[in-house]
């Protein structure tokens, strides 16, 4: 009697995001002390950050405009009243021992955002992500650990109070995600969305994006969630694909071996590449929220809805439509296109002004990108405008010069030359009148060469085409070049 094989258990995992974005206001959220980032510490501060005695918030109105245009351009709807609370907890880098948040009634809720995952092939794949909330709040201050990168090992800690008062929008996703690689994704097109906006630089390096993700793994098949772990200290998108990855693996390997997923805090220690225990999980019951006495209840009127809705620029995934449905580019043009405005803007103004979407594609994504790498400026420092790129691409369509020569004179046009000093007395030679005579003698002077190619060497076409290019300083056009030596070398003797 033979014994069937168990059937192993499939998983899949249920993520969310709570990603905090900082607003790029001058001031902070409720006091006029400065946001600028490299400051000296606690140099930023201001009594009302501080939470001294006797002062009073006042919100600063840009907070409620870029909070209701990310709102928007996420498809949420914007609550015409909310209220802001006070979130307590006791921590050194919180001088007020409260926060000032948003809970029950937050500025926005029920929206969604579409991301694009594209395979190995180039194919891509859409999915709606739903947004749960979108609030308004304030960021704590940092702690510095001396001799540790955590509490725990340190030797002592200094306190910088520069990022209290910090204006951010806390954006939770609902748990729609189902890999580390959507994730990833998913937080790259948030900030695509609010650079776009002009609300957020978007920089993870300088705290301005933070991702919190919250996973849990249970049988494929099964509605009930399993235990939720959430993960900190992930300061690129990279880390956040690899953080669930590896916690994926880690939740079902512990639940096979019989092991009980706790609710906790878990932190991604990028060095081992691996999640270890952070603290027990707080929960909503453990703030003690209360509506925030010092601020009054925000209504958002119907003229500045549709004021802030009349400012928001076409986002992203719309572009990528635009971009792959009417100018049919690639879904791997599209993303490079459209991952940062200024690169879309240069694209449109490009063959606004009569370039080939596609020759624009190919110079900007290839060509300009790797100027842009190699001297690590943007597409806005460039000299070389919309308008002289498109007039570079006309000219090779119109076969006055070619790829080869403008790819020669790129780094001159990048640097402000013009398309007519950068060609001056260099325009192709399309006249066949012109080609012929200099073909013919060519191929008088080559008779091995001819004899070769006439019994069957093909291939000895490209010499008789770079004969020519180099008699006529590369001012031959390319395609009647080879047409007329294909012709000439065919002639019956």
């Amino acid at each position: 009697m033979t014994t069937a094989t168990p059937v192993k258990t499939e998983y899949e995992a249920i993520i969310g995001l709570e990603t905090h974005c900082q607003l790029s206001t001058n001031t902070k959220i409720f006091s006029n002390s400065s946001t600028a980032f490299g400051a000296d510490p606690n140099t930023n501060i201001d009594p009302v950050c501080m939470g001294l005695p006797g002062v009073l918030p006042v919100l600063n109105a840009k907070v409620l405009e870029y909070a209701v245009k990310t709102g928007l351009a996420l498809n949420c709807q914007i609550a015409r009243y909310s209220k802001f609370d006070r979130k307590q907890y006791f921590y050194p880098d919180l001088p007020k021992n409260y926060q000032i948040s948003q809970y029950d009634l937050p500025i926005a809720e029920h929206g969604w955002i579409e991301i694009e995952l594209v395979d190995d092939a180039g194919n891509p794949s859409r999915k709606r992500i739903g947004i749960t909330r979108l609030h308004m709040e304030e960021d704590a201050g940092k702690l510095v650990h001396a001799g540790s990168e955590r509490l725990s090992g340190s030797t002592y800690s200094l306190v910088d109070y520069n990022r209290a008062g910090i204006p951010l929008v806390e954006i939770v996703s609902e748990p729609d995600l189902r890999t580390g690689q959507e994730a990833a994704e998913y937080a790259q097109e948030l900030r695509r969305i609010v650079r776009y906006l002009g609300v957020s630089d978007g920089n993870m390096q300088e705290g301005s994006l933070r991702c919190d993700v919250n996973i849990s793994v249970r049988p494929v098949g099964q509605e009930k969630f399993g235990t939720k772990v959430e993960i900190k200290n992930m300061n690129s998108f990279s880390a956040i694909q690899k953080a669930i990855d590896y916690e994926i693996e880690r939740q079902i390997a512990a639940i096979e071996s019989g092991e009980k997923i706790v609710q906790e805090t878990r932190l991604w220690e990028e060095g081992s590449q691996r999640t270890s225990s952070m603290r027990v999980k707080e929960g909503s019951s453990d703030y003690r929220y209360f509506p925030e006495p010092d601020l009054a209840p925000i209504e958002v009127t119907q003229p500045e809805l549709d004021s802030w809705l009349s400012e928001l620029p076409q986002l992203p995934a719309n572009k990528r439509h635009y971009y792959e449905n009417e100018l049919g580019l690639s879904a791997y043009d599209t993303r490079v296109l459209t991952e940062d405005k200024p690169v879309a803007d240069y694209f449109e103004s490009a063959i606004s002004k009569g370039a080939n979407p596609k020759s624009a594609a190919n110079w900007i994504t290839q060509d300009i990108a790797g100027y842009l790498n190699k001297q690590k400026v943007t597409i806005s420092e460039i000299k070389l405008t919309a308008s002289n790129l498109a007039d570079v691409i006309t000219r090779i369509e119109n076969g006055k010069i070619s790829n080869a020569q403008a790819k020669e004179k790129l780094t001159d046009l990048l640097n402000g030359v013009s398309p007519e000093e950068a060609f001056a007395g260099q325009e192709l030679i399309s006249d066949r009148t012109i080609l012929e005579p200099i073909i013919d003698e060519i191929i008088a002077a080559n008779a091995q060469q001819v004899e070769k190619y006439r019994k069957g060497n093909t291939n000895l076409k490209g010499f008789f085409v770079g004969q020519v290019l180099k008699k006529t300083d590369k001012r031959a056009e390319p395609k009647l070049t080879n047409q007329l030596v294909e012709e000439k070398l065919n002639e019956p003797t």
